[in-house]
C-alpha cells in the first residue's frame, strides 16, 4: 500500500549523496545572496521591489540539477530574457489584466520552445512584467535589461565560478564531459544491462537527474528497438554525406566526408573527413574508404536540431 501511494504521488528515490544536498543548498544560497546584493547596489530600493522570485527557481535548478538542459546558460539567461520581452509585450497591448496574464506565459512558454529556451521560471517572469505594478510598468522594455538579464547573467556566473570548485559539477555541462573519461570499451559481449545497473549508475553518478530508473529502462528499450532498425555498414560513401558511428556517450561521433578518392571500385580509395559532432570534434583525418565504412554504422541527416538516420 504504502509503494502503491509512493508511485501514484510520483516519490522517487533520491540516490544524491547527502555532501550532494548540501552543496546544492549552499549554491542556491550565495546565488541568490549575490543576485540580490547586485540588484540593491545598482538599482538601489527599486532592485528591492523588483526581485524576482524566478530567480529563486532557477537557483535550484542552476545549482540542485547543474547537469539538466533546463538548467543550461542559454536556457537560463534565453528563458528569462525572451519571456520577459513577451510579458511586457502583452502588458502594454493587452488592457484586460485577466487575459493579458494568461497571455504572457502561454507565449513565453511558445517562445522558448521555438527559441530553444526551455526554463520554467521564465514563466514567472513572464507573468511579473504583468502583474507587477507602476515600477515595473513605468521600465517598459528596459525590465528586460534591469533587473531580467542582468539577473540571468549574475546567477548563471556565480553557478559557473561555484560549481567548478566541485569536479563532479562542472557547468555549464559541456566542461563536464572530458572532467571524468571512461576507459570502459565500446563492445559488450555477452553483457546485458538490467534496471538495477541503472539504478547504481545513476547512484555513482552522485547528481539529480531528471528522471526516473523507469523512465530511463524505457528509453535504453526504445533506443534498442531503433537501433535494431538498421545494423548494416553503408554501402557507398560519399563526398558530402554525414555518418553516424552508432556508439554512445563520449564515443558518438558523426563525421563528414570532406572528399573521396574515386577509383571505380566502392571499397577502393582513400577518404578524408571532418568530425562534426561529438567526439574529437572539428578534427579531421585520412583513412580508406573500407576503414571509413567498417568505421560507419549508417548515414545520417540533421533534422530540428538533431541526427538522425537518412530514410527514416
Amino acid at each position: 500500500m504504502l509503494g502503491e501511494s509512493r508511485a501514484l504521488l510520483g516519490i522517487a528515490g533520491n540516490t544524491t549523496s547527502h555532501r550532494e544536498k548540501w552543496v546544492s543548498s549552499v549554491g542556491a544560497f550565495v546565488g541568490i545572496l549575490a543576485v540580490y546584493g547586485l540588484s540593491l547596489w545598482y538599482l538601489a530600493d527599486v532592485g528591492a521591489l523588483l526581485m524576482l522570485a524566478s530567480m529563486g527557481a532557477s537557483a535550484v535548478l542552476l545549482f540542485a540539477v547543474p547537469h539538466g538542459a533546463l538548467s543550461q546558460p542559454w536556457a537560463v539567461i534565453g528563458g528569462h530574457v525572451v519571456s520577459a520581452g513577451v510579458g511586457v509585450t502583452c502588458q502594454l497591448i493587452i488592457p484586460e489584466l485577466f487575459w493579458a496574464s494568461a497571455l504572457a506565459v502561454g507565449g513565453a512558454v511558445a517562445a522558448m520552445y521555438y527559441l530553444r529556451c526551455i526554463h520554467p521560471p521564465g514563466g514567472a517572469t513572464a507573468l511579473a512584467a504583468v502583474i507587477g505594478g507602476p515600477d515595473v510598468y513605468a521600465l517598459g522594455y528596459a525590465y528586460l535589461i534591469t533587473p531580467v538579464l542582468m539577473n540571468a547573467l549574475t546567477i548563471v556566473l556565480v553557478a559557473v565560478l561555484f560549481n567548478a570548485i566541485f569536479p563532479w559539477r562542472r557547468y555549464p555541462f559541456h566542461w563536464s564531459r572530458g572532467s571524468t573519461p571512461r576507459t570502459a570499451p565500446s563492445q559488450y559481449p555477452g553483457v546485458a544491462l538490467t534496471q538495477e545497473d541503472l539504478a547504481a549508475a545513476m547512484e555513482r553518478l552522485n547528481s539529480y537527474v531528471d528522471i526516473t530508473t523507469e523512465e530511463l529502462t524505457e528509453l535504453m528499450e526504445l533506443a534498442r528497438e531503433h537501433a535494431e532498425r538498421q545494423v548494416e555498414h553503408p554501402e557507398t560513401v560519399l563526398p558530402g554525406g554525414f555518418y553516424s558511428n552508432g556508439e554512445l556517450g563520449k564515443r558518438w561521433c558523426i563525421r563528414q566526408v570532406i572528399d573521396a578518392e574515386e577509383t571505380g571500385k566502392s571499397t577502393d580509395g582513400r577518404v578524408i573527413y571532418k568530425n562534426i559532432a561529438g567526439g574529437d570534434n572539428y578534427d579531421t583525418g585520412l583513412c580508406t574508404r573500407e576503414e571509413f565504412r567498417n568505421w560507419a554504422r549508417f548515414e545520417v541527416i540533421e533534422q530540428n536540431g538533431r541526427w538522425v538516420k537518412k530514410g527514416l
